[in-house]
């Protein structure tokens, strides 16, 4: 049986409040990308570093995005452009926060193929991609925009 393996290294300082960290990874990708509370629950637009809801997003729209890809071309065709934009709402919860929903927003374009054929394709890759299985318990939704 086939096995992969990624790893992510999270370094941190500090109390949960004030406190800074980095994220490395082997790729480079993430090459000591800063992350703190202030990154996580303050700064939306991403300019004072990382956190992991945003990382879970990214990983669930490439693998999701891949995915579809692997299905159009099972399909027999070549996708012109796919773009997934991933979504991961917190809600907060007994003084914490928990994920409550995943949105996944798909626009797409694949000559010669009908509207109803890729949401059928991109339904099967929401279901069967493998960050989606690993985020199983939080409800998702597909919202997708065909472009012929």
């Amino acid at each position: 049986m086939a096995q992969l393996k990624r790893r992510a290294t999270a370094k941190w300082q500090g109390n949960g409040l004030e406190g800074k960290g980095t994220l490395t990874g082997p790729s480079g990708v993430l090459n000591e990308t800063p992350y703190s509370f202030k990154a996580r629950f303050q700064n939306e637009d991403g300019t004072a570093g990382t956190n992991p809801e945003e990382l879970i997003a990214a990983a669930h729209a490439g693998c999701f995005t891949m995915a579809l890809s692997f299905q159009i071309a099972n399909a027999g065709f070549t996708a012109d452009s796919l773009e997934t934009s991933a979504t991961l709402v917190m809600n907060e919860e007994n003084g914490g926060f928990a994920p409550g929903e995943i949105i996944l927003d798909l626009t797409g374009r694949v000559t010669g193929l009908d509207e109803s054929k890729f949401r059928e394709l991109a339904e099967t890759a929401k279901a069967n991609c493998p960050i989606s299985k690993a985020l199983a318990a939080v409800p998702m939704r597909l919202n997708v925009t065909f472009e012929s």
